[in-house]
């Protein structure tokens, strides 16, 4: 099969089924296995063990940071350790009242309700959700104009465990009713091993330890990268070698895959090739950096620029994005003498 025909085709069902299931198997399942994010699980310690004592349901959770730290792991979490059902959906797909209405009167005392991207819930069914949160009881509407009338309907004692990747968006109003917040920070290198290596104890792969600290390396302090890269570095590991992930098979897996040194992959090499090669090193909009790279500005801005900030080798400006002296160094270029900062990539833990 030539290389055209591979890029057309399309991943099996149930390729994706079977990664799906693998994340759902590396998801700790108590606090004690949870890594990392001490703070945060110190809180949610006594938050949990003292309603427990108290015999009542703790106060509504929410727990914000950006993707792939562990906050659904963390509401699955809440619920195992009441020994609780959780129940599951998301923000966008709460469009009407009376889609939360039906889910809550559903819930049993004491369950968990989990909503995933809670800032992007439909005002009307926020507005239910304010009541249900502070009460338990949500008013239903029934019929329309004059002869329309509201129907209060008890809804058994529950946790709402709401997550967010943009704290910001949410509302006043629905940010008061929660009791405990948590902010989820990005993993330091040291964890992200002990991640790795949890995860490849489970799947049975023989890491080395100095291949495990490379994909801790250059997994963006996020655990669930660190997942997914090794499971990358296994299949080159199984077909390429024999099986073992060594620093060697890391790094030459890692660079079939487009991951750099730094972590950067091909979006982000593209974006900062654009920036300094196309534009000088800016200052840009990132519409127009966006366009140049043949992305959405929501890509752009939303998965791309928040690493290469946190890296040091993008600056957000009035006028635009400017690439620092660590984004020409990085692509083996001299920086102008103007450029912003010193050169050196600025990059957590």
């Amino acid at each position: 099969m030539d290389s055209e025909d591979e890029q057309e085709r399309e991943v099996a069902p149930e390729a994706v089924v079977a990664d799906l299931d693998v994340e759902s198997t590396l998801r700790p399942k108590t606090l004690r296995e949870f890594i990392g994010q001490e703070k945060v699980s110190e809180q949610l310690e006594l938050v949990l063990h003292g309603a427990k004592q108290r015999g009542e349901s703790p106060d509504h959770v929410l727990l914000s940071g950006p993707p792939g730290l562990g906050k659904t792991s963390l509401a699955m979490i809440i619920a195992a350790e009441l020994g609780s059902s959780l129940r599951v959906t998301s923000g966008p797909a709460l469009e009407r009242p009376g889609d939360l209405a039906a889910m809550l009167s559903n819930l049993a005392e004491g369950d968990v309700l989990f909503i995933d991207e809670i800032h992007r819930i439909a005002r009307p069914a926020e507005e239910m959700l304010y009541l249900a949160m502070e009460d338990f009881r949500v008013d239903v509407v029934v019929g329309k104009g004059p002869g329309a009338t509201s129907i209060p309907l008890d809804v058994a004692p529950f946790t709402l465990v709401g997550a967010t990747t943009r704290s910001g968006a949410l509302t006043s109003p629905l940010r008061d009713r929660f009791g405990f917040t948590g902010h989820m920070e990005f993993y330091r290198p040291a964890e992200l091993e002990l991640v790795v290596r949890r995860s490849a104890g489970i799947l049975g792969i023989e890491l080395h330890a100095d291949g495990g600290t490379e994909i801790a390396r250059r997994s963006r302090g996020t655990p669930r990268i660190a997942n997914r890269l090794l499971r990358r570095v296994r299949d080159y590991a199984q077909v390429r070698a024999d099986g073992a992930v060594t620093l060697e098979i890391a790094r030459a897996a890692l660079e079939v895959y487009d991951v750099d040194e730094l972590g950067l992959d091909r979006l982000d090499r593209a974006v900062l090739s654009a920036l300094v090669r196309s534009f000088s090193g800016g200052p840009v909009g990132v519409s127009t950096l966006a366009v140049s790279v043949g992305e959405e500005s929501s890509t752009v801005e939303e998965v791309c620029e928040p690493y290469l900030v946190r890296a040091g080798m993008l600056a957000r400006t009035p006028r635009g994005r400017v690439a620092t002296a660590a984004a020409w160094a990085h692509l083996g270029l001299t920086a102008p003498p103007d450029a912003v900062g010193d050169g050196q990539a600025t990059l957590f833990g």
